[in-house]
């Protein structure tokens, strides 16, 4: 059996790109309304609901857990332009399901 649950969340990036894996101080923690049951495989999927700066927005996620997640949104890094990392406030939606 799945379970699935739904969120939004607004964030905002005011520090530069993160380039170094796995410094999340710059992350926001998600709860989820209910936990999903212990021992869980829970995926995360975060799509941009707003269209508030020219640039285009980058969300990572991390430390996906029965209860939670660690989300941030910076610029897209990519490609010749490289991004500053900062970034207005966006509404961010969110699925999470059991696999």
């Amino acid at each position: 059996m799945s379970f699935i649950q739904t969120g939004k969340v607004d964030l905002r990036s005011d520090d530069p790109i993160e380039t170094s894996g796995g410094n999340t101080s710059t992350f926001t923690r998600v709860t989820f309304p209910s936990p999903f049951p212990p021992g869980s495989n829970v995926v995360v999927f975060p799509l941009t609901q707003t269209f508030n700066g020219p640039e285009t927005p980058g969300i990572r996620v991390h430390d996906v857990t029965n209860t939670g997640f660690l989300i941030r949104l910076n610029e897209v890094y990519a490609g010749a332009t490289k991004s500053d990392g900062k970034h207005t406030t966006e509404t961010i939606g969110w699925l999470a399901a059991t696999v």
